[in-house]
């Protein structure tokens, strides 16, 4: 009872004042810093992948980087009849007139007709780099829209990489409204039903939620050192919600039970609050550990999105930590000490009630007290029913289950991994619906090969005559290529670019062979043969390509270091190699099998209809990496609450079988309910437009519901009863202590 947690929740039970206002403050301090700060974006160098991103810095390096590129495209207005050249000339006029007078314009090129001679165009480039277009495209949209008022008859559209990049940010942030509409009744509906009290169940919500203004100050502190993609506060929101309610939830029900088994007023409130610190609150500790040192591997990725990701998650999970550790504890003394004082009126009002009965010469009914607060222990009818085959046939249940959970991962063999387009966003974008009507009028701008080519200024003539060949051969050659090719060369004629239209969407395996064709043999058989010449292909196929590699290059590392701390943090906290172990194995199944469902339900289109999306016939180049490792952080959650109980018990002299029993009875019930919190909180994710973060949150929901009703209910007890005291190597057992919240293991025979 000595350890830091105890001495944590110590003070700030006989504090709770202090450490109520100490979290309020700190709360916001980290929102003020961080808005005082502000956050950085990451910038278009940040983005910068494999190939493709290196010949983007070569293209920078001459100035000729890609720029913020708006068209703006006038049509005839549904049901006006024919479209009106003679107007829509005037329209084009007055758009290159506006445009040009706009302080964040480059340039306004003349209006171009497409070969129905149904459509113009008018592209025009704005200043500054690529990915920071969106900041500044207002200006450019609210001209749109006053040539689209002055001639109703036609349909004035603008759309480009920059307004497309808004039109996802604005339903973003509308979807993640919606979420939070949907998980915070519902989490708030389950924890009602778990304490059956309002104030113990707003006490978990309103935790969470402080804890997440916490980060995300915190995370645009941090973003000055790892720039922040733009995804750093729905991770916040997303883990957030999760980890917050449930550590709080497990430090709830180890309170209350503490305080029904003392029932009676042998223990007081701080007492009962430092029994709970010693073994949930050790349990969080390490649980939240877990998760922030499995999300850091995400670093390994060396990519900026994945950087935002493992701060945002690293950052929750610890504020989570600090708060069911530090308010909490404060919270539930006052708490306590109010049911105390409300229990002990209540006894005395009952009392005189019964003197008032016997004085009268009536009857005296008695009813047991139940202590304000308290809650029942033990298992359910469910859980004993569930666990029942478990106790008796544990070889059978663990091949059964285990079997499932192989059947479930075996789709896993048939992923395909893809980046997500500008195709595969939502329609519901309005920028999407003008972006189909654009490539209708204009198929050729669908993509582009761009080939940077770096040398001598003297050797410009050669490398701009090699590049003309190249464009050459690669129209003659490859049928996705058409159009008319473009050759730059920078000012200091050190650095050559060629354009070469592609009339391919940039995920189509007609895209993909082309640019293997550019890359593997025009290249090198003609600008690439050039002695000294540094060459390297960019443009939207190669994007789309090298990330998605660079992710798979990537995963084997990160797996790799997610074994190792999975493995790492479980014997740290058990002192159990074996438990090191299975930790592993089960995470790595649980895994499997939810990005098994993953595949089977996105990959397809049978489940179109119900979750309200359109099949890529993909997963996202992300949504594997951030299942695994949020998923193995997420697991150990239960893991370590599950063992944890399973453990106490040994501790007090229960044999193996009969702890593992105990353990799982004790601990269904807030393992169910922290699960069903999860579950709300991922499943209203899989409702957003965004079908990455759609894939993302539909995977984690599956995940938490095979890890909490499947591995832990199911595998892991059947595994534990079928191991014995050997869950325990590499001592031989464990010397019983009958103290709660004593930790430490001693060999001694076993016999």
């Amino acid at each position: 009872m000595t350890n830091p947690t105890v001495r944590m929740a110590r003070y700030s039970a006989r504090h709770p004042w202090r450490a109520l206002i100490g979290w309020i403050l700190f709360v916001a301090l980290c929102l003020g810093t961080g808005l005082a700060l502000g956050a950085v974006p990451a910038t278009t160098e940040d983005f910068r992948i494999g190939e493709a991103g290196r010949a983007e810095a070569l293209a920078a390096e001459g100035g000729l980087q890609q720029k913020p590129l708006e068209r703006v495209i006038i049509q005839a207005a549904p049901g006006t009849g024919a479209f009106d050249r003679a107007e829509a000339d005037a329209a084009a006029r007055e758009v290159v007139a506006r445009m040009r007078q706009l302080p964040e314009v480059l340039s306004v090129a003349d209006p171009v007709a497409d070969a129905r001679r149904t459509t113009l165009r008018v592209d025009v480039t704005m200043k500054g780099a690529e990915f920071e277009g969106k900041q500044h495209v207002d200006a450019l949209l609210a001209q749109t829209a006053e040539v689209q008022a002055a001639h109703p008859r036609l349909r004035v559209e603008e759309v480009g990489s920059p307004s497309i990049g808004k039109g996802v940010d604005k339903l973003r942030g509308d979807d993640l409204a919606r979420t939070e509409v949907i998980a915070l009744p519902v989490t708030l509906i389950t924890l009602l039903i778990v304490f059956g009290s309002v104030v113990m169940a707003v006490v978990p919500l309103l935790l969470a939620l402080s804890s997440i203004v916490a980060a995300v100050g915190l995370s645009m502190v941090a973003s000055h050192v790892f720039p922040d993609a733009g995804v750093g506060t729905n991770v916040i929101l997303l883990i957030g919600l999760a980890v917050g309610v449930d550590y709080t939830l497990f430090y709830l029900k180890r309170e209350r039970e503490e305080r029904a088994r003392t029932a009676g007023g042998r223990r007081s409130t701080q007492a009962v609050v430092e029994l709970a610190a010693a073994t949930s609150g050790r349990a969080v500790v390490v649980s939240g550990l877990a998760v922030a040192v499995s999300s850091a591997t995400l670093y390994l990725a060396d990519d900026v999105i994945f950087s935002s990701i493992a701060t945002g998650a690293v950052v929750v999970t610890l504020v989570a930590v600090l708060s069911s550790l530090t308010v909490l504890p404060a919270l539930l003394a006052l708490l306590g000490e109010r049911a105390e004082r409300r229990g002990a009126r209540k006894k005395a009002r009952t009392e005189a009630k019964a003197a008032a009965r016997a004085a009268a010469g009536r009857p005296v009914r008695r009813r047991a007290l139940r202590t304000p607060g308290s809650a029942r222990t033990g298992g359910g009818r469910i859980t004993a029913a569930v666990l029942r085959p478990v106790a008796r046939h544990p070889a059978v249940t663990l091949a059964v289950s285990s079997l499932a959970l192989v059947a479930l991962a075996l789709p896993v063999l048939n992923i395909t991994i893809t980046e997500m387009s500008r195709e595969t966003h939502s329609r519901a974008i309005p920028a999407m619906r003008t972006y189909d009507r654009l490539l209708t009028a204009y198929p050729e701008l669908r993509s582009m090969h761009q080939v940077v080519v770096r040398a001598d200024a003297e050797r410009a003539g050669d490398v701009a005559g090699a590049l003309r060949e190249l464009a050459g051969r690669a129209a003659a050659e490859d049928p996705a290529i058409g159009g008319t090719p473009v050759v730059r060369t920078s000012a200091d004629r050190r650095i050559t670019l060629l354009e070469m239209p592609v009339h391919r969407s940039v995920n189509s395996p007609e895209a993909r062979v082309s640019l293997d064709r550019l890359r593997g043999t025009l290249v090198p058989a003609t600008v690439g043969a050039l002695p000294g010449a540094e060459v390297a292909v960019t443009g939207e196929v190669a994007r789309y390509a090298d990330y998605p590699a660079h992710q798979k290059r990537k995963l084997p590392l990160i797996v790799g270091a997610l074994l190792l701390v999975t493995f790492a943090m479980t014997v740290w906290a058990f002192r159990s190699v074996v438990l090191g172990l299975v930790g592993v194995v089960l995470n790595l199944l649980s895994a499997f099998a939810s990005l098994g469902v993953l595949v089977l339900v996105f990959q397809n289109e049978w489940a179109e209809g119900i979750l309200d999306f359109t099949s890529t016939g993909s997963i996202g180049s992300r949504v594997p990496l951030f299942l695994f490792v949020i998923l193995f952080g997420l697991s150990m959650d239960y893991q370590v609450f599950v063992i944890s109980r399973i453990r106490e018990a040994r501790l007090q002299g229960t044999p193996t079988r009969q702890a593992v029993l105990d353990g799982l009875s004790s601990s269904a019930g807030v393992v169910t309910s922290a699960a069903v919190v999860m579950v709300t909180v991922f499943a209203s994710f899989a409702a957003l437009h965004l079908i990455e973060m759609k894939q993302i949150g539909f995977s984690l929901a599956v995940a938490v519901l095979l890890d909490a009703f499947v591995i832990r209910i199911l595998v892991l007890p059947s595994l534990m009863l079928l191991l014995g005291e050997a869950n325990w190597w590499p001592a031989r057992g464990m010397r019983p202590t009958g103290r709660p919240g004593r930790t430490e293991r001693q060999p001694v025979s076993v016999g």
